[in-house]
């Protein structure tokens, strides 16, 4: 199968920390697919996008989870 310019598209990237960061559009397509915090529980603290582009970034870089940029 030959590469076409539809398979060739990019998000813009522009204006992101990290090449690894997800756009707007990511996040929106992915965050139905994240649980929510349980009831009763103590509630979330962590920013769960953020904790997204983490592992996005570890996967993109091969990095260890210990080498992560303190940003993140």
């Amino acid at each position: 199968m030959a590469w076409t310019a539809e398979h060739r598209w990019a998000p813009d990237r522009r204006g992101l920390r990290y090449p690894s960061d997800l756009t707007d559009a990511e996040w929106e397509s992915g965050a139905p697919f994240i649980r929510g915090a349980k009831r009763g529980g103590r509630p979330r603290t962590a920013n769960v996008r953020e904790v997204m582009n983490a592992i996005v970034h570890v996967l993109s870089t091969g990095c260890q989870w210990q080498a992560l940029p303190k940003d993140l």
